[in-house]
């Protein structure tokens, strides 16, 4: 009879397990940016009562060694441990823990001393082995006969000496440095972390059409007349410009003006329809200049501190040069004519769209990706992806991580209006960010449990929403309605609430005709050309520009994952802060979202997570008016009026001392 032998490799010695966050067990990877650090936690533990270390070892991909840092343990096995990011690359993450002998032997000792047993021998002789051994590692010449110093003298120690001796900070802290890891235990599978450039967290976005930057109402601008646009975006504060497509322009079905089917001479045909007998998408609209005149265009735009970002728009016009190269890459109808796009009722006969499971799928997914890597050569690093939700989520998974493998420095924001967990795919995918359901959220309800989802959920680990106040496809119905009022409100919240924002141009403007009974533009400059004053009377410019300054000059405001809702006797004030970790900059925003009457009531601080005193006055000043009020405790008056005063955005200072009757504040 033969016989088998069991042969057993070491299992761990360490239970590692509940990551937090580890999204979908590691199938996807967190965000951060650089600067931004990462909270981790795990429950670590083993069988019997020993003690035990962890370690939280991070670096990027790629590179053989770990930066380090200990953990901490906090209740019920748990332990928390933070890792910092300071280069734009993907990083990964692990928990190394062990049974941490000298630290069981500190305990032991301690118990037994603690219990007055002076016969403690064995124990001393035990604890001067742990350090000799460890002196036996250290690397470093100090380290190593301090180890041996300590060694023996708990080797000749008296039981009250060994007390000192395991209390003693400096022996804790060499035997922490130099442990023994022969049976760690490491967690398995390392956790990816994308950690993007800083503007991906905190940007201000402003989208304009090229061939209407003048705001003349029959010709088209080209990307040399564009500056004055672009300085006067800069001038209000925002530093992302966001160019819909500018390639050239199809013929066949092109649309006339409000989308008529029939175009006239002269008009300029949708942006979205892209491909002529000039070129497709690695080229531009002969009507707006050259590929000479778009480079000269980033280099103007980045000397002014701003950058171009594109739309990545996958639709072909009937005139595009895949259609007659690839026909293969579209969808056919039965009698073998491809089918232009539909999303019933509309129908966009100008614009055919890529069949993404292709037979020919791998030189479709190249080409796909040889368009973003074409305009990353001419200086875009931001591109704006339309609609990726009609397309594969593993195309984008597998094109963000092809791009930025080489360009961590690109960021793709999603414009995907679609089924929430449609929207969070792509974002774990690879999205740096994304569109969000704010145009759609206006009650105080709405805006607490969806800003609350967004920023204090598992979604702040992957999703960064991008508030757009408004789209050249959406014009809500708010705007419709609420007039001037109505712009001012949506502008603060789009810029408080979160870290990244945009506006489509005409939004300083206050324009807000529609299409009867719809969220659509009337006039859109989709279909046409479009005439603006851009200075005309009304506009919210300074109050942009405003909001805008206040917003980089308050740290708390450029954090995502700070933002907290408080009580506030009224429905239709919203009340929320932002707050830095140590306090030295906590903002209040309050938000009248009546666009009609005044609305007034008590908002209740939270003094005590701000360590205020309940008995002292602490000062809010108002940030966007200058105006300043001294508020005790909790409970404190707010009245706001939606044409003068739709919101407060006060800065807390807190009480420093008397000068005479002078109180000072800082």
């Amino acid at each position: 009879m033969s016989t088998k032998q069991l042969t057993l490799e070491r299992l761990p010695t360490v239970v590692i397990e509940n990551l937090d966050p580890f999204l979908d067990g590691g199938r996807y990877p967190i965000k951060r940016v650089v600067g931004q650090e990462l909270k981790i936690s795990a429950d670590v533990f083993k069988e019997g009562h020993d003690q035990l270390s962890a370690n939280l070892k991070w670096r990027k991909v790629g590179q053989p060694d770990w930066h380090q840092a200990p953990m901490r343990p906090l209740e019920n096995d748990r332990w928390e441990g933070v890792c910092h990011f300071i280069e734009n690359a993907l990083h990964e993450f692990t928990i190394e823990a062990w049974e941490d002998h000298f630290k069981s032997w500190q305990v032991e000792y301690a118990k037994k001393f603690g219990a007055g047993n002076t016969e403690l021998r064995t124990e001393l002789d035990e604890g001067s082995i742990l350090v000799e051994k460890t002196a036996n590692r250290a690397t470093l010449k100090q380290d190593k006969e301090q180890l041996l110093t300590f060694s023996k003298q708990l080797k000749s120690a008296d039981a009250h000496l060994g007390a000192q001796l395991a209390k003693n900070p400096e022996l804790s802290g060499l035997m922490a440095a130099w442990p023994d890891l022969d049976l760690r235990t490491e967690f398995h599978p390392y956790v990816r972390v994308v950690v993007d450039r800083a503007e991906a967290l905190f940007a201000a976005w402003y989208e304009f059409f090229p061939r209407s930057a003048e705001g003349k109402p029959n010709a088209g601008s080209k990307f040399r007349d564009c500056l004055g646009r672009i300085d006067d975006a800069k001038a209000m504060g925002f530093d992302v410009i966001y160019f819909p497509p500018i390639h050239p322009i199809g013929f066949t079905k092109r649309k006339g003006k409000n989308n008529s089917v029939t175009s006239e001479p002269g008009d300029p045909g949708v942006p979205y329809a892209i491909g002529s007998q000039f070129g497709g998408h690695k080229a531009v609209e002969p009507d707006l200049g050259t590929l000479d005149d778009f480079d000269w265009l980033v280099n103007q735009v980045r000397s002014r501190g701003m950058e171009i970002a594109l739309d990545f728009a996958i639709n072909c016009s009937p005139d595009h040069p895949y259609v007659k190269e690839h026909p293969e890459w579209f969808f056919h109808r039965p009698d073998g004519t491809i089918k232009y796009a539909e999303n019933p009722p509309k129908k966009y006969e100008d614009v055919y769209p890529l069949n993404f499971h292709t037979p020919d799928w791998v030189n479709l997914w190249e080409e796909m990706k040889e368009v973003i890597l074409f305009w990353v050569q001419h200086g875009v690093r931001i591109f704006r992806v339309d609609n990726p939700h009609t397309k594969p989520n593993a195309f984008w998974e597998w094109m963000i991580s092809e791009v930025q493998r080489d360009h961590p420095d690109i960021i793709f924001l999603a414009e995907a209006f679609t089924r929430p967990k449609m929207m969070k795919a792509l974002a774990k995918g690879g999205f740096t960010q994304s569109y969000t359901y704010f145009t759609w959220r206006n009650t105080k309800w709405e805006l607490t449990e969806y800003l609350t989802e967004l920023t204090q959920t598992e979604m702040k680990y992957y999703f960064r929403g991008n508030f757009f106040t408004n789209t050249p496809d959406i014009l809500p119905f708010l705007l419709q309605a609420g007039g001037r009022p109505a712009f001012l409100i949506r502008t603060v919240l789009a810029a408080t609430l979160t870290t990244v924002y945009g506006i489509y141009s005409g939004f300083e403007l206050c324009e807000n005709v529609p299409v009867p009974g719809r969220e659509e533009y009337l006039n859109s400059e989709k279909y046409q050309f479009k005439e603006r004053d851009w200075n005309a009377p009304g506009n919210i410019k300074d109050y942009i520009t405003k909001l805008n300054l206040i917003r980089r000059h308050n740290r708390a405001l450029r954090e995502y994952e700070n933002l907290r809702f408080h009580t506030v006797e009224n429905e239709q004030i919203l009340f929320y802060s932002k707050a830095t970790e140590a306090l030295e900059n906590i903002i209040l925003v309050l938000v009248n979202l009546d666009c009609f009457n005044t609305q007034s009531g008590f908002a209740y601080v939270p003094i005590e997570t701000f360590n205020i005193d309940g008995s002292e006055p602490y000062q809010v000043e108002d940030l966007i008016t200058g105006d300043k009020y001294t508020w005790r405790g909790r409970r404190n008056f707010v009245m706001l009026d939606p044409h003068t005063r739709p919101a407060h955005v006060f800065r807390v200072r807190r009480l420093v001392g008397m000068d005479g009757s002078q109180i000072i504040f800082a």
